[in-house]
């Protein structure tokens, strides 16, 4: 392939559809909008997901279980991918610049892999066979807290602050 082979994709070429432009153009008189009803009137506007009076999808599909709105995401990482960075400390800071993690994620390393050198790995959470591994392969681990812009859920447990009267 060259240059002189490279070609537009169908239909990048094709010029807009321009409507109510006379009856010469096609698309005159009613503007490709038809005769009457409610579509060819002007000014109407439907709400998203309108089928014209009969259940909408989206009210028509079951729903199904439950989206725990205080449930914390954690960024996956491998320890074969740790292995691979070539670093003997890994911190999140270290994870971000080599684009692994984003920026405002939170880390967990699970044990998927194997290490042939000692390294100090600092994370937000870690797996127990993560654990094992880093110890057996004479390193260290170093769980650091949430960062201040990640909220913490409430425990179920806790008793609410009270008010007083």
């Amino acid at each position: 392939m060259n240059l002189s082979t490279v070609r537009a994709p169908k239909k990048a070429s094709e010029n807009r559809k321009r409507v109510g432009r006379g009856m010469g153009s096609g698309m005159g008189k009613t503007s490709t909008r038809g005769h009457k009803g409610q579509r060819s009137r002007s000014g109407s506007r439907m709400m998203r997901g309108f089928e014209g009076g009969q259940m909408p999808l989206h009210r028509r599909l079951p729903k199904r279980g439950f989206t725990n709105i205080f449930r914390t995401e954690y960024a996956v990482v491998n320890l074969g991918r740790l292995a691979s960075l070539g670093t003997k400390e890994i911190s999140p800071d270290t994870l971000v610049k080599a684009g692994i993690v984003g920026k405002n994620d939170l880390v967990k390393v699970l044990g998927d892999g194997e290490l042939k050198s000692a390294l100090t790995v600092r994370a937000h959470r870690f797996s127990k066979s993560a654990e094992e591994k880093i110890t057996k392969a004479g390193g260290k681990i170093e769980t650091i807290g949430r960062p201040a812009s990640v909220p913490q859920a409430k425990k179920a447990n806790e008793p609410e602050a009270k008010k007083g009267k």
